[in-house]
This record gives C-alpha cells, structure tokens and sequence, in this order.
C-alpha cells in the first residue's frame, strides 16, 4: 500500500481529469501538459492505486469501478484544498452578523468604548461587541482561548509574551482627584507628605488590595494609608464627594468624574511614567479580514482620542 509520505497529491487533479475527461489527450490539455507527460502520469496513478484507472473498448477509454468510486471523494478533496488555499473573502462589515469579544477593563468601558459602540452601530449595525472583564494574572491563558478577539489594557500590567501581537493605541497619565472642599488638601498642588498621610481609595482586583503605585512607593520605602478598596470606578466619584479620600487613576477618567461631582484634579507628587494602552491578540487572528477591520476601527477612534 501506498503511504501518503511517498503520494504525490498533484496526482488527484490529473485522475480526477482522467476519469471525468475519458481521454489521456483532453485531459492533458485541461492540465497544459503534453499527452506523453499525461500517459507517464497515468502510470503512476495505476502504480499507486494498483489500478489501471481506464481502459480501452469498443466505445473508447472507460474509467474502471474502482476509478469511478473514488472520482466523488478525490472531488471533495481538491475543493476542501481549494478552500485552504483561496485567498480570504473580503470582510464586509455593513452586512456581517460577527460577534466580537474584547476583554478589557472598565477604564476602556468608560474611555474607548462609546466612541467604539457607535462607529460600528453607524457603520456595521449587525456585528456584536461582547466584553468581558480583564483579570490580569490570567493574560496568558486568556488571550489564547479560541473566542477571544482582543484583550485590551495597560501595558505596565501586562508581561506579554514574545510571540503575542500588540500595538499601542494611546498613553494616559496618572493624577490624584479629591473633593474641592477637603481639609487637608487646599490650593492645587499636593506634596509628598500629604500623599502619603492622607487616607486613600485604590481600584484593585488584586488579592491584596494593592495597585501599581503601591508597588513604586515600596520601592522607596514608604506606603500611603489605604482606607478603601473597590474593584471598578463606578462608585469612586460619588464617595469621592462626600469623603476626604485621595483616588490616583488615569486622567482620562479623572476629567470625566468632574462633570458629575465637586471634585477637582491635582497632579500626583510621584514620578511615574505615562500609561501606554494596548490591545493584545493571537497571532492565529492577524491576518483575519474581520479581525483586522476591527483593529482598524480602534486605531481609528484613537487617533481622534490623542489629538
């Protein structure tokens, strides 16, 4: 028996033409070969398949049983090759019915997403965009499950893997926000020392409570007090308010709190460097019509949000 190792899978194409055709000479035309390279080809075939494939009667050349048996799934076969092969159909987003999953954080709700949400319902109505909450020490594994499309978040809370595709969208940096009538805060500057004496409210989905600017002040040797710890920023301007704690987070987020509340923005007594955003996929997805179209569609919506 022949293994597929030592086949020739070109071989398909010229016995499929063979049986349809009937003839070594049309079916070496339809292949653009000569009728001696055509016979030579026919040999091999009858050698492999330990068949003669066609012979001769009165009516002319007839493909045997077993040629015949075979035509329909050698058929099948090239036009499953066919489809591996065949360039990718062009997207086409105004009627595609695709669903999107981005795992994010509630940063990119807040800052990126309505923009997002309403180029695609104005361009694409039909497509979906499902997100799914980012836990940072699940990158990995994340990012590699088959329905994820696109995990977007802080670069300094990633440690990305080498072979992970990534691209910047933008940068944001860190400010301190606090009511306009705190007692120990007047004016618009904070020093060090009353950073680190006041009491602080931190978004955290770490274990410990923890955030990126406690890891810098360790590393100095100093910490501030911690008073309350919430996993998103969906109550932080309202308790912001009616409190003397201090939150450290993106100005992005920071000049949209103070249209809903008193609160004001200082900057932060640290010196910490700007916040890159990144949207992280699969290199299996890079060369994907939809996938790429909505890439485009980011890099687009924040191009307008750095200028």
């Amino acid at each position: 028996m022949t293994e597929l190792r030592n086949f020739d899978l070109n071989l398909l194409l010229a016995f499929k033409l063979l049986v349809e055709e009937r003839s070594v000479s049309r079916a070496a035309e339809k292949l653009f070969i000569s009728q001696p390279a055509m016979s030579h080809v026919l040999l091999k075939l009858r050698h492999h398949l330990d068949d003669p494939i066609l012979v001769k009667t009165s009516i002319g050349m007839v493909p045997t049983p077993r040629a015949q048996a075979l035509l329909e799934p050698v058929t099948d076969l090239l036009r499953g090759a066919e489809r591996i092969i065949r360039t990718p159909e062009e997207f086409s987003p105004a009627s595609s019915q695709r669903r999107f999953v981005i795992a994010t954080s509630d940063y990119v709700e807040c800052t990126l997403l309505p923009k997002l949400t309403e180029l695609i319902n104005a361009r694409s109505p039909n497509i979906e965009i499902h997100i799914r909450p980012l836990l940072n020490k699940l990158l990995k594994p994340t990012i590699e499950e088959d329905d994820i499309d696109l995990i977007i978040g802080f670069n300094a809370i990633f440690d990305i893997p080498s072979h992970i595709c990534h691209e910047k969208l933008f940068d944001d940096t860190i400010v301190c926000i606090l009511r306009q009538e705190h007692s120990n805060i007047i004016g618009n500057e904070i020093s060090l020392e009353q950073y680190i004496s006041s009491r602080h409210m931190v978004i955290s989905r770490r274990e410990t409570g923890t955030g990126l600017i406690d890891d810098y002040l360790v590393k100095r040797g100093v910490a501030r007090k911690i008073s309350l710890i919430v996993p998103n920023f969906l109550s932080a301007p309202w308790i912001l308010a009616n409190t003397d704690l201090i939150l450290s987070l993106p100005a992005r987020i920071a000049e949209k709190f103070v249209h809903l509340v008193p609160l004001k923005i200082l900057p932060i007594p640290i010196d910490l460097p700007a916040y890159d955003l990144i949207m992280l996929w699969h290199p299996r997805q890079e060369k994907e019509p939809d996938h790429q179209w909505l890439r485009r569609e980011i890099l687009e919506i924040c191009a307008e949000m750095t200028v």
